[in-house]
């Protein structure tokens, strides 16, 4: 298993193409889930874990990995099943989410999987675990389930989403009174904090729950009004979506003239030195990595007042 991600460094490509990878894992049962293999470090057999008074209960204890103590998750409780019960056959996935890392407790993991964007579906509702989902997807006529991990996070360790005192007195939106700030993302939690962040601002906000969805509500805006930007100062995507990721949202947009001139801040927690090139090459104006209320709002406001087309 410590060989699954020898190769994540050479997969870049198939981002901006509306692809992805997910590494399948299993938590207690024959269910299996996905996480997007930029998000993951490393995946190792579960070791020692560390108690430590005082921490929340969906966290069964540290590691100590690489000079580094991380917190370790059990996703099969933070999801609202059963403790994982045998550490001696479990695995940790580790990723790195919102500028920190953390370890996944899961029960074993599989393989890693190329698959498209607009195969990842919204979750179905009335599912028993649907408030944790992202998204889903179908692998050999299995459903496969992606956790909204920022939701299972901010349970745990809430962010904080009010903009500073010192940073809100220099915000301003002299020029565009009248404009919307619109917000793409898939994750309940991640459109409310974005939402709680820019409100500071003081204009009306509008949100869509993945790219696809959002470029049909900016084309529809266009259509009323010539051009996009005469109602929309901004928009805020996350790049990790279903139907369509952020990357080929931003380069539709950028790709047709009525909406061109919308300045596109992407906004996620993915990592990597690959996120620079991609906001370059699909004509990105902005990246701002997830989640800091004050950069946020600030990249907001500067692209706001920021009438360059």
């Amino acid at each position: 298993m410590s060989g699954i991600l020898d190769s994540v460094n050479q997969r870049t490509q198939l981002v901006g193409q509306n692809r992805l990878e997910l590494l399948l894992f299993r938590l207690n049962g024959r269910q299996r889930f996905g996480i997007n293999v930029f998000k993951v470090r490393e995946v190792l057999q579960c070791p020692p874990l560390t108690s430590i008074p005082k921490l929340n209960a969906l966290v069964r204890g540290v590691a100590h990995i690489r000079g580094q103590t991380i917190s370790v998750i059990d996703l099969s409780m933070a999801t609202g099943g059963k403790r994982i019960e045998n550490l001696d056959n479990a695995f940790i996935v580790i990723a790195e989410y919102n500028r920190s890392v953390q370890g996944f407790l899961v029960g074993a993991v599989e393989r890693i999987i190329n698959t498209n964007w607009d195969a990842i579906m919204p979750p179905p509702k009335g599912t028993g675990r649907a408030s944790y989902l992202t998204a889903v997807t179908e692998v050999e006529n299995e459903l496969i389930e992606i956790l909204d991990v920022e939701k299972i996070l901010n349970e745990i360790s809430p962010l904080g989403t009010d903009v500073s005192e010192e940073v809100a007195k220099t915000l301003t939106t002299e020029g565009s009174e009248n404009k919307i700030i619109f917000i793409a993302d898939d994750s309940s939690v991640a459109r409310s904090q974005v939402k709680k962040a820019l409100t500071t601002l003081g204009l009306e906000i509008e949100v869509a729950k993945n790219g696809l969805e959002a470029l049909r509500r900016l084309k529809e805006i266009a259509e009323e009004t010539g051009d996009v930007t005469d109602k929309v100062g901004v928009l805020v995507s996350d790049i990790e979506m279903p139907e369509m990721d952020g990357y080929t949202l931003t380069a539709e947009i950028k790709n047709t003239p009525e909406l061109q001139n919308l300045h596109v801040v992407l906004h996620t927690s993915l990592s990597g030195v690959f996120n620079q090139a991609m906001v370059k090459k699909v004509g990105a104006d902005d990246f701002i990595a997830k989640f800091h209320p004050d950069e946020l709002a600030t990249a907001v406001q500067k692209w706001l007042v920021n009438t360059d087309k």
